[in-house]
């Protein structure tokens, strides 16, 4: 199967119509989508009117290619968005964002919405709302998230890009559960309007998932760029992304580590990954030292979790502004009505003091940057676990009820909640966030399965505004080990 770019060639030179196109992608959806549930919501008929009608700008870098989104965020006018959960059930805004305008003039055709926790809040997907996605390795283990659905749909080969965001490795988690190559960019760089400023004080970003590095690289030009009222922007690219992956990277100095930055540990499988990739980008020349910053787990971990339960609570009242009514704990999962009881505990200071503690955070890895091109770990703590296995716990699952049900989220915050669940989350994923704190861009790349061909993916990050590097360095292990001809076993391969 091509990927985006190869597929939006032939389109342009008649070899395929994107009628064609659509069509077959949505074969592999109708055929494939009942067992792993990555599209929740199809919308098949008005893309095949759009692919029959001429192509807008026949010269756009992806006319014609088939696309889904995540069911977040990003807005399409008169479309559900229902963000994982029951309380948006058949709630249409009445335009799009500026990021979807941007995927229709890079001449993306969108053929539906894709599953995501609710509120993409944690990094499995198995929302009461819409069920359980699998991973097409295997279907009996999580596709991770918040981006799940939609990284499923380009593992699968239903389509061959789909969006994600990215607001605590949302993008690079399940980029390493699916075996994809996941890009989650410089804070600023890609646009929040025109409804908001930011995504989770600055922690969140979109992007996209994909199976090769130049398909990433040409959608981010495509997308990038600071739009109307913006509250700050990244640095501007000396030259396009898509140039970089073929550019010579030079000699870089990267440092890497295995250790569990924000966990309590590292799986072996994860650990073997970091330690094959920095063996691999030694042989490329590469200077490679085992060295990581030093980051308070504890003090991180309960300051991100802090800004997370406050956002959870401007979730819910925005959801009461655009319905009309109150959200009660009857309209949202257990998890998501305790991390709001736990936000709405906290007050502005704790708030406030928990963005500084993570702009510190960013300070002390600016200055380990400074010693280093690249920063390599694992993507994750472990191989992709079974679902449930992130779940609230039966006896945790009493507690949030009942702490719900009184409303007791100043004694939930004594009995240590938030650290509680902090350590639950990062244990799983004690890289990613370091990144989404510090808006620095960071990638997930496919580099190595393990016995169980289960992908396990490395985690690359750069300095802030360097997205480039990472976009050239990706480049050249694509070339150096190349993934795409991996595919899982129920994929469709045509």
């Amino acid at each position: 199967m091509s990927d985006s770019l190869e597929l939006a060639q032939q389109i342009h030179s008649r070899q395929i119509s994107a009628r064609e196109a659509v069509d077959a992608a949505i074969a592999r959806i109708e055929r494939l989508n009942p067992k792993l549930n990555a599209v929740i919501y199809p919308m098949f008929e008005q893309a095949r009117r759009l692919a029959d009608a001429p192509l807008a700008d026949p010269n756009a870098p992806f006319a014609g290619v088939p696309f889904l989104i995540k069911d977040l965020l990003t807005c399409y006018a008169a479309e559900p968005l229902e963000s994982g959960s029951a309380l948006y059930a058949g709630w249409r805004p009445d335009h799009d964002s500026e990021l979807m305008q941007r995927y229709r003039r890079a001449g993306l055709i969108t053929l539906g919405k894709t599953n995501t926790p609710e509120f993409g809040l944690v990094p499995y997907t198995e929302p009461k709302a819409k069920g359980i996605t699998c991973n097409p390795w295997n279907l009996e283990r999580t596709v991770g998230g918040s981006s799940g659905g939609s990284a499923e749909a380009v593992a699968s080969g239903m389509v061959t890009v789909a969006a994600g965001g990215d607001g605590g490795g949302s993008i690079r988690i399940p980029a390493s559960c699916c075996g994809l190559f996941g890009f989650k960019p410089s804070r600023g760089l890609v646009p929040t309007g025109p409804d908001d400023g930011e995504h989770w004080g600055g922690a969140a970003t979109e992007g996209v998932l994909t199976r090769s590095v130049r398909d990433s690289a040409a959608m981010l030009d495509a997308i990038s760029g600071e739009d109307a009222g913006a509250p700050y922007a990244a640095p501007h690219r000396l030259r396009p992304f898509l140039d970089e992956v073929t550019a010579d990277p030079g000699k870089l100095r990267i440092a890497f580590t295995d250790a569990p930055m924000l966990g309590h540990g590292t799986h072996p499988d994860c650990s073997e990954a970091v330690r094959d990739a920095a063996r691999l980008l030694e042989s490329l020349g590469h200077h490679v030292q085992e060295r990581a910053p030093v980051i308070d787990r504890e003090e991180f971990n309960r300051a991100f979790v802090t800004i997370v339960c406050g956002e959870v609570v401007a979730d819910l009242r925005d959801a009461e502004r655009r319905l009309g009514r109150a959200a009660t704990r009857r309209d949202v999962e257990l998890a998501t009505w305790g991390l709001s009881m736990l936000g709405g505990s906290l007050s502005a200071g704790d708030y406030a003091s928990a963005q500084r503690y993570l702009q510190r955070s960013g300070r002390t890895l600016g200055a380990f940057f400074q010693e280093c091109d690249l920063f390599l770990t694992p993507t994750l703590g472990a191989p992709p676990v079974k679902h449930g296995a992130l779940q609230p716990k039966p006896a945790e699952a009493r507690i949030l009820k009942v702490m719900g049900a009184l409303r007791a989220g100043g004694l939930m915050r004594r009995l240590g909640a938030v650290a509680q669940a902090a350590a639950t989350v990062f244990d799983f994923i004690p890289y990613p966030p370091l990144f989404n704190a510090t808006g620095q861009p960071a990638m997930s790349v496919p580099l190595h399965w393990n016995r169980d061909n289960l992908p396990i993916g490395v985690q690359l990050a750069a300095r802030f505004g360097d997205d480039g590097t990472l976009f050239r360095i990706a480049g050249q292990l694509e070339r150096a080990r190349p993934w795409t001809d991996k595919w899982p076993g129920i994929a469709e391969r045509s």
